[in-house]
C-alpha cells in the first residue's frame, strides 16, 4: 500500500483549488490509504475510490470508517470498477517511476511506484480512458514525475479533447526508489550529472461544456 508523501500533498494542494460542489461526484483512482478520497468527501463530494491493492482498499475503507465519512471504496484495475459510470473530478495519482526491466508488469508493493521502461505504463491508460468518465466540465486531475513527460500526458489529453496544462509543480529530495535506480536513470539520460532532485507535477484537464 503507497502511503501519502509528497506527490498527495501536491495533487492534494491542486484538487483545493477545484470548486466542488456539495453532491460532486469523485473518482480517487489508486486511492491508496484514501488521504485524497478523505479530503474530497469532507468537502461534501460523494467519493469513490478504487486500487487494486487489497491493503489498500481495506485501508481506505477503514480510514473512512473511521472518519466518517461515506466513501465508497471498490478493488479493481484503474477504472474497471466503475465502467460505464461519469463524474465530476476525477483524481489520479498513478505509478509513474520508470523501472529497469520494464517489460514485465510489477508486482507487489512495486506496483504503487514502477511503471515500465518510461514511466507511462499507467499514465497512457488513464490519458486513453479517463476522458470517457468525465462530465461536461468535469476535470482530471494527474500528479507524475517529471521523468515520465508530462509533455506528453498534456498532449494526450489534448487530443482527447480536453483542456490540458501543467498547474503546479514542485522539486523534491530523491526518495528511496529512486535513490536505488539514481545510476539507470542517469545512464539513461532522464537525469542529468547535476539533478539531485526530483520534479513533480500536477496536470488538470478539463472537458468543455
Amino acid at each position: 500500500m503507497y502511503a501519502p508523501q509528497e506527490d498527495t500533498e501536491l495533487l492534494a494542494g491542486a484538487l483545493s483549488d477545484e470548486p466542488l460542489p456539495a453532491g460532486a461526484d469523485v473518482l480517487d483512482v489508486g486511492t491508496g490509504s484514501g488521504a485524497l478520497a478523505l479530503r474530497a468527501a469532507r468537502r461534501g463530494g460523494r467519493v469513490t475510490a478504487v486500487d487494486v491493492s487489497r491493503r489498500a482498499v481495506c485501508a481506505a475503507r477503514l480510514n473512512a470508517v473511521l472518519a466518517g465519512l461515506p466513501v465508497r471504496v471498490r478493488r479493481g484495475n484503474l477504472f474497471e470498477p466503475v465502467r460505464g459510470e461519469s463524474f465530476d473530478l476525477v483524481l489520479a495519482n498513478p505509478p509513474y517511476v520508470p523501472a529497469p526491466g520494464g517489460g514485465t508488469r510489477p508486482r507487489g508493493a512495486a506496483r504503487a511506484w514502477d511503471a515500465g521502461h518510461d514511466g507511462r505504463l499507467v499514465l497512457d491508460r488513464i490519458c486513453r480512458e479517463g476522458p470517457a468518465l468525465l462530465r461536461p466540465g468535469g476535470v482530471l486531475l494527474i500528479v507524475q514525475s517529471a521523468l515520465s513527460d508530462p509533455g506528453r500526458t498534456v498532449g494526450h489529453l489534448r487530443e482527447a479533447g480536453l483542456k490540458a496544462a501543467v498547474v503546479r509543480r514542485q522539486r523534491i529530495s530523491f526518495g528511496p526508489v529512486l535513490r536505488g535506480r539514481e545510476r539507470w536513470l542517469r545512464q539513461r539520460g532522464l537525469l542529468s550529472a547535476a539533478d539531485n532532485k526530483e520534479e513533480l507535477v500536477v496536470v488538470r484537464a478539463e472537458l468543455p461544456v
